[in-house]
């Protein structure tokens, strides 16, 4: 064959390559839109990664009842023994279903629907927020990080910074759904109001305060400011949901993450060297501990990872609200729980030590965990 053909070849073989690049950046809806019946080989991930479709006679066996915990009962007579079974959670599973958290069902419902209406815009529309700067304050997404994923994942993103709401904030996010910035503004506030409640409970559970006592509103203080992300999840309806995944194990980088799930299955966590499918409660939160909360903790408390499956029938919404300190802030295991026979375990880190990682490397497992890790 004359050199000039094989050249030719080449050329077109990479400008094909890179219009389908292109064409992946636009996200999992814009690509299902074009009519598809196969998932294209960028998605397809290695047999190894690959989630295990389990028959439905062994379906039973391999779905997880988080631990539930009564936000209620935590104001009753119980509240000694809740904290005791929020501290096993914590510890055991990383994981833990919230109920009776004070949110009304109306504001749950309502992030739901702008999700669901947002992603059904015409690409046109949505295509107005994308961004592959992770930084920032609006930023519509696909894949777990489109920057650096070799394969990526069935998934489309909306994230909103939140730690100010302020005017000038709330006009870059999307202006259509028309109440969208109402809808994610009220959930914001109040997912903000009960993680500070929690992140109390937390730390009384892990006997860095006593509610009893007032001299602890000093630690309490450092949790006060805040940190807040609101990332709405799309799963759109996969042909080929064996071969892939709407995110891959991680875990997540903050203290706490308020995860809000509508009723179709997905989220899997690791638990016992299983993935296990996590059931839906209605009107409830899964709540995770984050790598900051296990650096706070100096491994007490342990982040967990987690990955979503996707189905071949149904699109799936998700809303996690993660929280952490302030960007600038430093995380350090907490001096109370150091001492001889508990040394610390973690370097100090920071969010932007977290995203200088996560954009120099493909984020997998519990990578950026291990990297502050000072004993192996």
């Amino acid at each position: 064959m004359c050199p000039a053909v094989n050249i030719l070849a080449v050329e077109e073989t990479k400008e094909k390559e890179e219009q389908n690049e292109s064409r992946y950046q636009k996200g999992v809806r814009h690509l299902c839109e074009s009519g598809i019946n196969r998932i294209p080989r960028k998605y397809i991930l290695p047999v190894s990664d690959r989630p295990l479709i389990v028959k439905k006679e062994e379906k039973n066996y391999q779905n997880l009842n988080l631990p539930i915990i009564d936000f209620a009962q935590l104001q009753g007579p119980n509240r000694s023994q809740v904290l005791k079974s929020l501290a096993k959670a914590c510890e055991e599973y990383g994981f833990f279903q919230l109920v009776n958290h004070g949110i009304h069902s109306d504001v749950i419902q309502h992030i739901i629907e702008v999700g669901k209406i947002f992603f059904e815009l015409p690409f046109e529309e949505r295509a107005k927020y994308m961004s592959t700067d992770m930084q920032a304050p609006v930023r519509l997404g696909t894949s777990f990080n489109q920057n650096k994923d070799r394969v990526f994942c069935w998934r489309d993103f909306l994230k909103l910074s939140c730690h100010s709401l302020s005017s000038d904030i709330l006009s870059l996010w999307p202006s259509f759904p028309v109440d969208l910035r109402e809808a994610a503004a009220n959930y914001s506030k109040k997912t903000k109001f009960l993680y500070q409640l929690l992140i109390g409970e937390i730390l009384e559970s892990l006997g860095i305060v006593n509610s009893n006592e007032n001299n602890d509103s000093q630690n309490l203080k450092e949790f006060e400011d805040e940190s807040q992300l609101l990332v709405l999840n799309c799963y759109p309806s996969c042909p080929e949901p064996d071969l892939t995944l709407g995110m891959p194990p991680h875990s997540d980088y903050g203290l706490l993450t308020l995860l809000l799930q509508d009723e179709v299955k997905g989220l899997q966590i690791q638990h016992q060297e299983k993935w296990l499918t996590v059931e839906p409660i209605p009107n409830s939160f899964v709540i995770n501990v984050g790598d900051h909360l296990e650096i706070f903790s100096n491994g007490r408390y342990k982040s967990v990872l987690h990955r979503v499956l996707v189905n071949s029938s149904k699109s799936r919404i998700s809303v996690a609200s993660l929280h952490s300190l302030p960007y600038s802030s430093k995380i350090q295991p907490s001096p109370e729980l150091i001492n001889k026979s508990s040394p610390k375990l973690y370097k100090d880190t920071d969010f932007a030590t977290f995203l200088e990682y996560l954009s120099s490397c493909e984020h997998k497992s519990k990578s950026f965990l291990e990297s502050r890790k000072l004993i192996n």
